[in-house]
């Protein structure tokens, strides 16, 4: 059934799914379209893991305030949920963590570009290049490496509170940070001209210190993230931008606070 759109001042949420062969399952999305939503025009696309947090990020209320009062450019908003299989879905496409966790991040990808993107721009006629991929904790990680890994569709990465720790050694087996997944995979890779990153960090985040200097896991691996991006020539507060929250935790509440500047931004770099 066509579904008929009319030229209305409000919020549009919708809840699709889409049957995925590569994660074997049917995968739930949550829609937010803009304001005024017009089928036959083409949007830019803003993508985020973990939709089923939607309703708890307050993100529908928070679009509709910025978009109304013309802070942000109008987008279609799409929301992947997670299942209890997120902690092997979530991950590096490249390889699993130390303790196997992230072992269908190649599947989560292969969704992404292959089942989810296309269906997105029949449903929705939205752009399937210069896309914004977000997320949070582990999402926010799975988000970056798939921007990183894509730039030619994607743009734009957006890591809330990233689980940038993801390490192919446990603490207990010698860890080092060069064991650090993601680090590593920026470090061995060529840039990618172009892609422009988006971090936040809270300073109640965590309260684990590996090496006891005083500064807690989550902002250290953000930061020393930051500077393997600037090592391959990204700029601090023209390519890559960090926000540190104080008093922030691990939550959606945090994260919640902070969204708005965070889709200002993509707006802007869009």
């Amino acid at each position: 059934m066509r579904v008929e759109f009319q030229k209305i001042n409000r919020q549009v949420s919708l809840i699709r799914s889409i049957l995925s062969a590569f994660l074997h399952r049917e995968v739930t999305l949550s829609v937010l379209l803009p304001i005024d939503y017009n089928p036959s025009e083409t949007y830019p696309l803003q993508l985020f893991n973990d939709g089923q947090d939607f309703d708890a990020l307050m993100l529908a209320d928070t679009l509709k305030t910025l978009q109304s009062t013309q802070q942000i450019a109008q987008a279609v908003v799409v929301g992947i949920h997670a299942n209890s299989d997120r902690i092997s879905e979530y991950g590096v496409a490249a390889k699993p963590d130390y303790a196997g966790r992230g072992d269908k991040a190649h599947a989560t990808t292969a969704f992404v570009l292959r089942e989810l993107l296309p269906f997105l721009k029949q449903e929705y006629h939205v752009a399937t290049t210069g896309i914004t991929f977000a997320g949070f904790s582990l999402g926010g990680l799975m988000a970056l490496d798939v921007v990183w890994n894509h730039p030619q569709i994607f743009t734009n990465a957006g890591v809330f509170s990233g689980a940038l720790w993801w390490r192919q050694k446990a603490l207990t087996d010698g860890y080092s940070d060069s064991d650090r997944i993601m680090h590593n995979q920026i470090r061995n890779s060529d840039a990618k001209p172009g892609l422009k990153f988006w971090f936040q960090c809270g300073t109640l985040d965590e309260h684990d210190d590996r090496d006891g200097d005083g500064v807690i896991d989550s902002i250290q691996d953000t930061l020393e993230c930051i500077s393997a991006l600037e090592r391959k020539g990204y700029g601090w507060g023209k390519d890559v931008f960090y926000t540190e929250i104080p008093n922030g935790h691990h939550n959606p509440e945090t994260w919640s606070a902070i969204l708005p500047e965070f889709l200002k931004w993509a707006s802007k770099v869009s």
